[in-house]
């Protein structure tokens, strides 16, 4: 949807579809998050020594690591320093505050270890196992009594369904599990029955709450190639002390792009959702048209040595005050939800990001990067004042593909999830991803989704044994 405080721009949203999901497809960054960001929760059984067991136990079968120190990225720790960050060998022990560090990464050898890879595909061969691939979830049957009876799919262009017998859980992301509630008639019964889907249970959070890192990124032009291949280093500060976040919380996230590691995938990925009419993305070849394009752009060798000096300062806002919604567009399974993220809605978000892009730009005119140094290309030392910043802002901001909240836990009004991870007025019905997360940690969510799921299988055990 055009985000009135993005200058009405329609923003490209989405997750990944395929087996582990956005795991497969992401930069694999693996962080805990902090003390400070469990503390919100404000969940009984989800604080931060609760967690911490289910983290230790999935890292063993997970296998983290950091990747190798660098020239380059030993200079990154070295500018930042000279401005207030402060070295951390563990950015997983729950103090973020001020800290600048080697994130873990869920690799082995040259290959990524998603949550398929680790957890699902070395039992394939398991009899109580069955995996559909390109299927596509329509909703859940409940019975008079609200209880799951079966899921209807799609499989192949026939209608299908799985039964139910003890209990179903949904983990399909804070953007369609939300559509998954709604569909099947768990959610807001206005907006139910004005998408012409009949309620079963009015449940009003389903699709509120939600919550993403919007990012902003300084790029410049090296005077030498770097030499890393990752964005390898988080780094972790309080840009707006003014805010009524608790004193330990930091409140954005500063990264470090090697252009090299992604540059031209994220073009050919962002360029045609930006310039393709919507009407014509999904209906032509236009956009494999302008992706072939930049491809061949990308090929000339002038080209690559190019990008190779050019890195970047990623500026995520980690602890937003706005909140979005999702919203059916209509009862057809098929059709996009109404996805609205609702960016800067709170004027102090702005505000936290003008400050952190102030803070970037010390870092990256300290004295540690001063081999690399090389001209601001964007937005470009003429972009000064807040006002200016701001704009840019405006005009520049995108996902970090770190949506949350849309089912929330708790016990506050607005709720969809108790502590248990089952939806309210649903018999056997439970949600286990990010959408659950009452308030966004201040890190990647990579390790939270996953302990999510470890801890809700842990529930499910609990309660068949039970």
């Amino acid at each position: 949807m055009p985000q009135r405080d993005c200058g009405r721009r329609p923003l490209w949203l989405g997750s990944g579809r395929g087996m582990g999901g956005s795991g497969s497809i992401n930069a694999m960054v693996y962080l805990r998050g902090s003390e400070a960001d469990f503390r919100a929760w404000d969940v009984p059984g989800w604080g931060w020594s609760d967690v911490v067991p289910a983290y230790e136990q999935l890292e063993r079968v997970l296998d983290v690591r950091s990747r190798e120190p660098t020239e380059f990225t030993e200079a990154c720790i070295a500018s930042a320093e000279e401005v207030g960050f402060h070295r951390e060998r563990d950015l997983d022990r729950g103090e973020l505050l001020g800290a600048l560090g080697y994130e873990r990464m869920n690799y082995r050898g040259e290959q990524r270890r998603s949550a398929y890879v680790a957890f699902v595909q070395p039992h394939l061969d398991r009899i109580n196992l069955v995996v559909r691939t390109g299927a596509h979830a329509h909703r859940l049957v409940l019975d008079d009594r609200r209880r799951v009876v079966a899921v209807e799919y799609e499989e192949g262009g026939t209608r299908r369904t799985a039964k139910v017998r003890r209990e179903a859980v949904l983990c399909a992301g804070a953007l369609e599990s939300p559509k998954l509630l709604m569909l099947s008639g768990v959610g807001p019964r206005d907006v139910l029955r004005a998408r012409g889907v009949v309620p079963a249970f009015d449940l009003p959070g389903v699709g509120e709450n939600l919550q993403d890192h919007p990012n902003v990124q300084l790029f410049y032009f090296g005077k030498r190639a770097v030499d890393c291949n990752y964005p390898q280093l988080y780094g972790f500060h309080r840009a707006l002390p003014a805010s009524d976040l608790p004193p330990d919380q930091a409140d954005t996230c500063y990264v470090f792009y090697p252009a090299r590691s992604s540059f031209r995938e994220a073009t050919m990925r962002m360029v045609p959702a930006l310039t393709v009419p919507p009407a014509l993305y999904r209906r032509t070849r236009l956009p494999r048209v302008v992706k072939a394009g930049i491809g061949m752009a990308f090929r000339p060798g002038f080209v690559r040595r190019a990008v190779e000096r050019v890195y970047g300062l990623v500026v995520i806002l980690g602890k937003p005050k706005s909140r979005g919604t999702v919203r059916l567009a209509s009862a057809d399974p098929r059709e996009q939800a109404l996805i609205d993220p609702a960016y800067f809605s709170d004027p102090e978000d702005m505000q936290a990001m003008i400050a952190g892009l102030r803070l970037a730009r010390r870092i990256a005119g300290a004295e540690g990067l001063r081999p690399w140094g090389g001209p601001e290309v964007l937005p470009g030392a003429f972009v000064r004042s807040d006002a200016a910043l701001a704009a840019f802002v405006r005009r520049m901001a995108m996902t970090t593909y770190h949506y949350a909240g849309t089912c929330r836990m708790g016990q506050v009004p607005g709720s969809v999830v108790d502590a248990q991870l089952r939806v309210r007025g649903v018999e056997n019905l439970r949600v286990a991803d990010a959408s659950i997360i009452p308030e966004v940690p201040v890190s990647a969510l990579n390790a939270p989704s996953m302990m999510i799921g470890w801890r809700a299988a842990d529930l499910l055990r609990a309660a068949a044994a039970g």
